[in-house]
C-alpha cells in the first residue's frame, strides 16, 4: 500500500470538509467567502447569522456526523458580545463529537476582557478580523496551513 504524500494527505483531509461561519455582517461574510473560495476551495462554507440557526445546523449534523463542520468559524458580536458567548456555551455543552468541534472566535474588538471570556467559555483561538480582502487572504491561508496541515483534530465516531 502506497503511504499518500503530504499534499495528497492535506487534500484529503480538506476534501468535502464543512467550515460553518456565523456572522451576521453581510460585507464580513462576502469578503470572508470570497477568500475561503480562493485559499480553501476544497472547503464548503456554511453561513449561519444567527446563533440560534447555527445551534440548528450543528443539531441537523449531529445526527448524520460525517456532515459535521470541522471547523466553527464565530463572530462574537452577534449582535451583542453576550450572544457569541452563549453561543460558546452551548456549543461546548453539546454531547461529542458537537463539543469537540473546535470554535475560532473572530470579532473586530482586540478588548481583553472580549479575548479572556472567549477562551473562557470554550473558544479554540481568537483572531482580531482582517480590515480588508488582502488581510482575509492572508488569514485564511494561515488558517489553511494550521487547521488543515498542521493539527490533528479528533476522530468523528459514528454511532450508528
Amino acid at each position: 500500500m502506497r503511504t499518500p504524500q503530504p499534499n495528497e494527505a492535506v487534500k484529503a483531509n480538506v476534501k468535502q470538509t464543512r467550515v460553518l461561519v456565523i456572522e451576521d455582517n453581510e460585507d464580513h461574510w462576502a469578503l470572508m467567502n470570497r477568500a475561503m473560495q480562493q485559499c480553501l476551495s476544497e472547503v464548503t462554507p456554511i453561513l449561519a447569522t444567527t446563533t440560534i440557526e447555527a445551534l440548528e445546523i450543528v443539531q441537523k449534523y449531529s445526527i448524520q456526523e460525517w456532515e459535521l463542520p470541522k471547523l466553527i468559524l464565530l463572530d462574537l458580536y452577534l449582535p451583542t458580545r453576550e450572544d457569541g458567548c452563549e453561543f460558546l456555551q452551548q456549543i461546548k455543552s453539546l454531547p461529542s463529537p458537537c463539543s469537540q468541534i473546535p470554535v475560532v472566535v473572530l470579532s473586530a474588538s482586540s478588548d481583553p476582557a472580549d479575548i479572556s471570556e472567549s477562551y473562557q467559555y470554550g473558544g479554540s483561538s481568537y483572531i482580531v478580523k482582517p480590515t480588508d480582502f488582502s488581510g482575509w487572504i492572508t488569514y485564511f491561508n494561515e488558517l489553511r496551513i494550521y487547521w488543515w496541515e498542521t493539527v490533528t483534530l479528533p476522530p468523528i465516531n459514528l454511532s450508528i
